[in-house]
């Protein structure tokens, strides 16, 4: 099995090396990640300048861009082989409800599956890498079902970790995402310049929590299972659009 691996901590993140070491019991990895810190980054894709490609002392592979950017170039011309399975993280914090829109973490393992590869994103919800061994072991069992039973038609999963002990993780549970509070105010600021500066405020708390959350799954000591997908159509909008759309004429 080919398995391609990036992040949105950076080449040089814990987590991504722990996450290269479990896939590498199982297939030929190839680590293809941002050079620096990109969190939040979501989507992106870098279409005004050209990407560079270095390689780490590890040999792992690092790009002046977006985790989407390393994802993208890796399956349409940079390595050799097609992956099998595209990973993404084990990253520093936990990626679960409305976070997902933003997180580069999963935006990595969502290119991966829109260019038709299986794709799995990896988060350990306490920040610090506490407990990275936990999520390193959710990371083998699930690659070990994947080999053992590879899960049918296109897949996109979202898994939390919480940052607990291995031996206090109560399991895995198959997941919604969660919804969370708006964001709380930015935070102003005066640059040594005098500039008046804003940085972006903190995520706002879990709204949206109860049993069959990702939120509830990881506060209870479980590992959060969510299958995603990419369309955004709003199904039960679309009869009551077309009458607002038949009424305005």
């Amino acid at each position: 099995m080919r398995i391609l691996i990036s992040n949105d901590d950076g080449y040089f993140a814990p987590g991504i090396l722990a996450l290269a070491a479990v896939a590498a019991e199982f297939g030929e990895v190839t680590v293809v990640a941002p050079e620096r810190d990109r969190s939040g980054a979501s989507n992106s894709l870098t279409l005004d300048r050209p990407l560079a490609v270095r390689t780490a002392e590890s040999g792992h592979l690092y790009v002046n861009g977006t985790p989407t950017d390393c994802v993208h170039i890796a399956i349409t011309g940079l390595i050799a082989h097609r992956p099998d399975l595209v990973l993404s993280g084990i990253n520093d914090g936990a990626n679960m409800g409305d976070d997902t829109l933003y997180s580069g973490t999963v935006a990595a393992a969502m290119e991966g599956y829109l260019l038709g590869v299986p794709a799995i994103a990896f988060s350990l919800a306490q920040k610090g890498h506490v407990h990275l061994d936990t999520a390193a072991r959710v990371a083998r069992d699930l690659l070990a079902r994947f080999v053992r039973n590879p899960i049918p038609g296109r897949v996109l999963l979202n898994v939390n970790v919480p940052g607990v002990a291995a031996e206090q993780l109560r399991g895995m549970r198959v997941t919604r995402l969660g919804q969370r509070h708006f964001a709380e105010s930015v935070v102003k600021a005066t640059s040594p310049r005098g500039d008046t500066i804003y940085w972006i405020g903190p995520a706002g708390g879990a709204k949206e929590a109860g049993p069959g959350t990702d939120f509830h799954a990881v506060e209870n000591g479980w590992a959060s299972v969510t299958p995603l997908r990419v369309d955004l159509t709003g199904e039960q909008q679309i009869d009551s659009v077309t009458r607002w759309l038949a009424d305005a004429t």
